[in-house]
């Protein structure tokens, strides 16, 4: 679990993290080293999920050796499908993402960061985002350092 303590808001408690693949940890299909080993260190406090429509077929080989769940879904009604995974969780959850169909999973998590990246992010995800980054990396790395969700959302 992660806390962040973020001064005129309740604590956000934190047991899983969602995350979309295509444009949000793999570009075109390929998740690099460096996300790789941010999702290792993360998995060790979270229980990490990786859930995709799989545009590349890639998602099952690029995760293997991560301890993470992967979650595939049909292409159509990849936003639903990703909101009833979001609605099963017990406890709080985080989540990442680039996509239109992400926005209503940003709606459900208590801490949502749009990744803006080489494969763009969706304009209309930004308004449900609580935070916007630059990167896979500043994305993951935003939860393993507490304190930059803390400044980043501080009242």
């Amino acid at each position: 679990m992660i806390v962040f303590d973020i001064p005129g808001f309740q604590p956000i408690e934190v047991e899983h993290l969602l995350l979309d693949y295509n444009g949000t940890i793999a570009k075109d299909g390929t998740m690099p080293e460096s996300v790789r080993s941010l999702i290792a260190r993360l998995s060790e406090k979270l229980q990490v999920t990786v859930l995709t429509a799989d545009t590349h077929g890639t998602v099952r080989a690029q995760c293997e050796g991560l301890d993470v769940h992967v979650e595939t879904f049909p292409r159509a009604g990849a936003a639903q499908c990703k909101l009833d995974y979001a609605q099963g969780l017990q406890g709080g959850s985080a989540c990442l993402g680039n996509g239109f169909n992400d926005i209503l999973m940003f709606d459900e998590c208590a801490l949502s960061i749009a990744v803006m990246d080489a494969e763009g992010a969706c304009a209309k995800l930004i308004p449900h985002a609580d935070i916007l980054v630059r990167s896979m990396e500043e994305g993951l790395e935003m939860l393993l350092v507490p304190d930059r969700v803390r400044a980043t959302l501080r009242s």
